[in-house]
């Protein structure tokens, strides 16, 4: 038996707290009766119904993407271009899943994707800080100072970043570029790019090459693999 919420997070409905406000505004029904209270458990044999839609209760799974360039984020795309559930359900992959968080059209690398809408939600959220390292190729040669500013923080939107790893790879003195690698665990909005403009070093090529405990070891772009339990269950526990 599991708390209503936590099984519509799970089934990709919407966050616990968002969940708990369709059940208090009775938008759900169990087992044909409306309900509205809070702590309510169901089990997996118990009928869930929201806004008339009855809810799938399938199992979770887990799965490791190498995102290539000009690919979107996202389940599905109005202007029809080619989607990370795309590559996917390409390869027959049958399951209604969705990416944890997002990376930029012109942005690679690691990415995961589930249909576990409560770890997804939990990995999520700023307070758990899920530590993520960039390869950035960027304009100029950069310095130790422009690196200090991106450890310490810099304003991206009127905000200061939080404190960030640095390491420079290497420079091209010939092409004025420069390779760093850089370690935040933030997810705002374009932020690596916006880091760098800050620090007046545009970014050319992005790549993210580690998400936590996980990192893209034997995956060439467009593949994937599915997660081993071990590896669902330390992001579980960490983002507990």
């Amino acid at each position: 038996m599991e708390r209503l919420q936590k099984v519509m997070a799970e089934a990709g409905v919407a966050s616990r707290r968002a969940s708990e406000k369709l059940i208090a505004s009775g938008h759900v029904q169990v087992n044909g009766k409306t309900v509205t209270e809070m702590g309510i458990k169901v089990s997996e044999h118990d009928e869930v119904i929201v806004d008339g839609v009855l809810l799938h209760r399938e199992a979770h799974v887990y799965y490791l993407l190498n995102k290539p360039r000009s690919v979107i984020t996202s389940a599905h795309d109005d202007k029809g271009r080619r989607t990370v559930v795309d590559i996917l359900k390409e390869e027959g992959i049958e399951e209604r899943v969705y990416p944890v968080g997002r990376l930029d059209y012109d942005t690679t690398g690691i990415l995961m994707l589930t249909n576990d809408g409560d770890l997804a939600n939990r990995l999520m959220h700023p307070k758990f800080e899920v530590e993520k390292t960039y390869i950035a190729k960027v304009r100029g040669i950069i310095n130790n100072n422009d690196l200090k500013q991106l450890r310490v923080g810099v304003k991206v939107n009127g905000r200061l970043t939080k404190k960030a790893k640095t390491r420079l790879i290497e420079t091209d003195q010939r092409k004025k570029t420069s390779l760093v690698k850089l370690t935040i665990h933030e997810g705002r909005y374009h932020q690596v790019k916006l880091m760098f403009d800050a620090v007046h070093h545009p970014v050319i090529k992005l790549h993210r090459e580690t998400y936590g405990p996980l990192d893209l070891h034997g995956l060439q772009s467009g593949e994937f693999r599915e997660l081993k339990p071990d590896e669902v269950k330390l992001l579980k526990k960490m983002s507990k």
